[in-house]
């Protein structure tokens, strides 16, 4: 052999051992994925109904898995067919070791045909597939048909599976899978057991990430599996994903500030500092962090969350004592400096900001326009800052009435609310809409006294009045009136009248007006007499209006 063959020889050798490196490597969501009951992470109410159903013998013939992605549907139902054909008989934990167990797991035993709803949708591929129900299994105990994501099926698709889940054989059992179980109609699911998979939590993801990165020896600094277990939404599957990408983000190992860079998370202590900013009405410092945060590239709906859970966390310790365990000593800090009305307006703020964000050019100018909102609504004027922070405590305790203040300045001629005159003159003054507007519309003003307004409500428009049109109505009163106004309602006649019979009655006097002015013109007078004609005095009722 020549020296060129030979040196082709150990180069083909060289790289065949790293093609058969790479190949061998199988991605962590598969290594991990679980075999059987015991393995999987949460779901115990499922867990539960299958185990005591297979231990007892009590099998029904299809059973629908429901929940949101990479929460184990597939899993549970692969780990279901084991539980019926394993050679060791049908139980809650199969051997794991026999040809109909490992040939499952492998994903090549012939008696469990797995379907793709999504890619086999139409009737003459799911005629074909229910035809061959009637054939006995070739090796297992039962045939099992397991159809994933099941929603996307065709009508005509879901008739032709309907016939057969009728009265199935029974050496057949189906296996549904679905994120929209909504999708599914109902004579489906009468025939199914159903099962709704929940969210995992975040603390159930990383204590499964920890296990993981012991088992896989993956050095990892306190804190990296929590990231990525919040950074996952409740699925265990892009948890998975997320880890295999942060070890090969880190070449081998986790750090705190690299998930961070490659999650594009923020740290909660950067988003407490960021809230402080507003806070103290600092406008320079909150836009050098919005510049810093913005460079990491973060999910700025996560930091709408996160504001979210700080203002939480501040709202709970205003209503316990100052000793309780439930909150951090930076939320029980913000509790003392803040007004509680103030802390629920700036939650209002940032929830209705985060809503805001798909409709905002991009997401970085809606998270800042949120800021924004909130700096504008600081407790004090600009002129006024605190020079320290006694001050800035006492600005913060009386946040809500200075603003609501500021509010109403800048209401002009908003009418004193003395009588029920004046009651429909507000009425028609602010900017009311839908069923909030009607409310108001069909009350009459009973009295006014202090912060207590209460009115009363026709009997007949009772079905206006609910709690949330309330609220709607109250917080229109709040800004025209006083922020501390309290709305009551009473359901009882009144003698007083409404704004909307008032509205009608004006209606109805401006065209009575306008036929007393047709029938005392001189030609339309002698139009009537010359050919003995009458006024239409239904067809008057525009001319009120002109």
């Amino acid at each position: 052999m020549d020296a060129g063959a030979g040196s082709r020889t150990v180069q083909d050798a060289f790289w065949i051992g790293i093609n058969r490196s790479v190949m061998s490597y199988q991605v962590l969501a598969r290594k991990w994925r679980p075999r059987s009951f015991a393995d999987m992470v949460g779901q115990g109410h499922v867990l539960k109904v299958l185990v005591n159903a297979l231990d007892s013998g009590r099998l029904h013939h299809a059973y629908l898995f429901s929940g949101t992605r990479g929460v184990g549907k597939t899993t549970l139902a692969r780990i279901l067919a084991k539980c019926l054909n394993c050679e060791a008989g049908v139980s809650s934990e199969p051997c794991g070791k026999c040809s109909a167990c490992t040939g499952i797991d492998e994903g090549r035993f012939v008696d469990l045909i797995e379907v793709d709803a999504a890619s086999r949708a139409k009737v003459d591929e799911t005629r074909d597939l229910m035809d061959n129900v009637q054939y006995a299994p070739t090796a297992g105990r039962y045939k099992v048909y397991l159809i994933d994501e099941v929603h996307m099926f065709s009508k005509h698709s879901f008739n032709a599976l309907l016939k057969t889940l009728e009265e199935p054989p029974e050496h057949v059992k189906f296996l549904l899978a679905t994120t929209e179980p909504k999708r599914i109609p109902i004579t489906i699911l009468s025939r199914c057991l159903q099962f709704n998979l929940k969210h995992l939590s975040a603390g159930q993801i990383q204590d499964q990430l920890d296990k993981i990165m012991e088992q896989e020896t993956v050095p990892a600094q306190d804190g990296c599996s929590r990231l990525i277990a919040v950074a996952a939404d409740g699925s265990m599957r892009d948890a998975l994903s997320l880890l295999d990408q942060a070890i090969s983000h880190g070449n081998g190992s986790l750090e705190t500030a690299q998930v961070r860079d490659m999650l594009g998370t923020i740290d909660v202590e950067e988003l407490t500092t960021l809230f402080t900013s507003v806070v103290e009405k600092d406008s320079a410092s909150m836009f050098a962090r919005l510049g810093a945060m913005a460079e990491l590239s973060p999910d700025y709906d996560a930091l709408c969350a996160g504001l979210l859970s700080i203002l939480h966390n501040i709202a709970i310790a205003q209503v316990l004592p100052d000793g309780s365990d439930l909150v951090d000593e930076a939320g029980r800090a913000f509790a003392r400096r803040l007004d509680k009305e103030l802390v629920q307006l700036y939650y209002q703020i940032v929830l209705n900001g985060r809503r805001d964000l798909l409709m905002s050019p991009d997401p970085k100018t809606g998270f800042e326009m949120t800021m924004i909102r909130m700096l504008a609504f600081s407790p004090w004027d600009a002129g006024d800052a605190p020079a320290d922070s006694d001050n800035r405590s006492a600005a913060g305790n009386n946040g809500s009435t200075n603003t609501a203040q500021k509010a109403r300045d800048r209401v002009q001629d908003t009418p004193a609310l003395a009588d029920n005159d004046a009651w429909h003159d507000l009425v028609e003054s602010m900017a009311l809409d839908g069923l909030t507007k009607q409310l108001a519309l069909h009350c009459t003003l009973q009295n006014y006294q202090g912060n207590r307004l209460n009115l009363n409500l026709r009997p007949e428009q009772e079905h206006l009045l609910t709690a949330s049109q309330k609220e709607k109505l109250q917080a229109a009163l709040r800004l025209r009136l006083d922020d501390k106004v309290r709305l009551e309602v009473a359901v009882e006649g009144s003698g007083d009248e409404t704004p909307a019979q008032r509205k009608t009655r004006k209606d109805r006097e401006a065209k009575q007006s306008a036929i007393a002015a047709v029938q005392k013109d001189p030609e339309v007078r002698q139009f009537m007499e010359t050919f003995d004609a009458t006024i239409d005095e239904e067809a008057t009722g525009y001319m009120g209006s002109e």
